[in-house]
């Protein structure tokens, strides 16, 4: 049963790295190239943060039906269970059938045991805050916090690179060998944030051609853009990669005398010596950084 697809569109994660498609390095990972070009790549203070592992993930996801409620470990209690470190990150809704929801956050206080006694009697869904999604919104989920994407949505997705997930409920599904899919409610347990919030998702003025940040944390900066007019962007003071996502119309960069398409699903990443990057076109797109 196809629940859902994803694009891995920038990726470290071993098993699963980005492969350079043209040019000189043509064929190599994307980690192999952090390996080469160190600071050059990915800033002086990232890489003596992150070494040779490229720090952060880019996706796309489109969900088919609702897919598993989930929870991510925070560094600490990642590397406790032997994984390099923990998973926060944000999704950025692109566009998503009229119907569509998704769940973040608790709406209700729950202690540990209520939380695996809900599980086990299906009632976990009755403590989680649900939201109707259009385009444009914006979720920041930081390890621990208790999340879902449901059928009908399409996201963006930014985290770190790291793919150590603790499946909290399934809907009582099988598999194709009728066999139910592993939950983690030990570890899931240890690892939420039992918190409650009167909201989360983020709020945030759209504007027009200029930037409009969305998200910020130690693991990622990330900004919206949505250009009606050509506007040249300065990194030249950033001691950081810069990744841009295209998510909606065309149009092309210059960057380093290169000219690049840059339309719908389309994903650049720019090394940290890029000086300034001119973006021409109807375009709205994410800007990320670490």
């Amino acid at each position: 049963m196809i629940w859902g697809s994803e694009s891995w569109q920038i990726s470290g994660v071993a098993g699963s790295e980005t492969i350079v498609a043209c040019g000189e390095d043509k064929g190599k990972t994307l980690n192999q190239l952090v390996k080469e070009q160190k600071e050059k790549l990915i800033g002086e203070e990232n890489y003596q943060r992150f070494g040779d592992e490229f720090p952060l993930l880019i996706k796309f996801i489109d969900a088919k039906q609702d897919l598993s409620i989930q929870v991510h470990p925070n560094d600490e209690i990642a590397k406790k269970h032997g994984k390099s470190r923990g998973k926060t990150e944000m999704w950025y809704a692109l566009e998503c059938a009229p119907d569509a929801a998704l769940y973040c956050g608790l709406k209700q206080e729950i202690t540990p045991a209520e939380y695996k006694a809900m599980v086990e009697n299906d009632t976990i869904t009755d403590a989680l805050a649900r939201y109707e999604v259009k385009e444009d919104d914006t979720f920041f989920i930081p390890a621990g916090r208790i999340h879902a994407i449901g059928g009908g949505c399409m996201v963006a997705e930014i985290q770190q690179t790291s793919d150590v997930t603790y499946r909290i409920y399934d809907y009582k599904r099988k598999d194709k060998d009728g066999n139910y899919r592993e939950l983690h409610t030990e570890k899931a347990a240890e690892s939420i944030d039992y918190t409650v919030l009167p909201n989360y998702r983020t709020a945030y003025q759209p504007m027009k051609n200029e930037g409009v940040q969305i998200a910020e944390c130690p693991y990622f900066t990330t900004a919206v853009y949505n250009l009606t007019e050509p506007m040249t962007l300065d990194y030249s003071e950033l001691d950081s990669f810069v990744i841009l996502i295209a998510v909606k119309g065309e149009g092309t960069i210059v960057a380093d005398g290169e000219e690049l398409e840059f339309a719908k699903g389309n994903t650049i990443l720019l090394p940290a010596t890029t000086g300034e990057v001119k973006v021409k076109g109807e375009i709205k797109f994410l800007e990320t950084f670490v």
